[in-house]
């Protein structure tokens, strides 16, 4: 909501106060002091563990989340049915297959993108689903040294 708009909603109430005492007000997140603010990586976090792995209140608030639009809904949906086929077995190329028609079908572009990436690589993509093997260990490996050369751990 623009500060002008609200500006006048909140002197039709009774402020009395200046637009620059209320636009300083807003930024200190004064507004928003009764609720805490859940940051994108908690939001992602909570979409991407199995709720029986959460406890009561994050549950709670991943369906809150989840709840909050039919987008985050669609997207909660997507992601806990993407979880099904990481477990290896034969049958999940054609599981895979399902997920990005569900997925293309929804509104979620970035997810639309996601899927195509899939989908370029996806000799790769259904072995690692269907195959047991894995080199999992050695990307972490991997991951660990091109951060460490990137300075981002010590």
């Amino acid at each position: 909501m623009p500060v002008t708009h609200l500006l006048r909603e909140i002197r039709e109430l009774g402020y009395t106060g200046s637009a620059n005492l209320l636009v300083r007000y807003i930024n200190q997140g004064r507004v928003e002091a009764d609720h805490a603010a859940l940051s994108p990586r908690r939001a992602a976090r909570l979409l991407l563990t199995h709720p029986a792995h959460l406890r009561e209140a994050n549950q709670v608030l991943c369906d809150q989340l989840a709840g909050s639009c039919p987008e985050m809904n669609a997207l909660a949906a997507s992601v806990r049915d993407f979880a099904v086929p990481l477990t290896p077995d034969d049958a999940n190329s054609e599981a895979l297959t399902d997920w990005m028609a569900q997925v293309r079908a929804a509104d979620l572009p970035f997810l639309h993108s996601y899927a195509t990436g899939l989908e370029r690589d996806r000799a790769a993509v259904d072995a690692a689903l269907t195959l047991p093997w894995h080199n999992g260990r050695t990307e972490g490996v991997n991951n660990k040294i091109v951060m460490w050369n990137q300075g981002s751990i010590r």
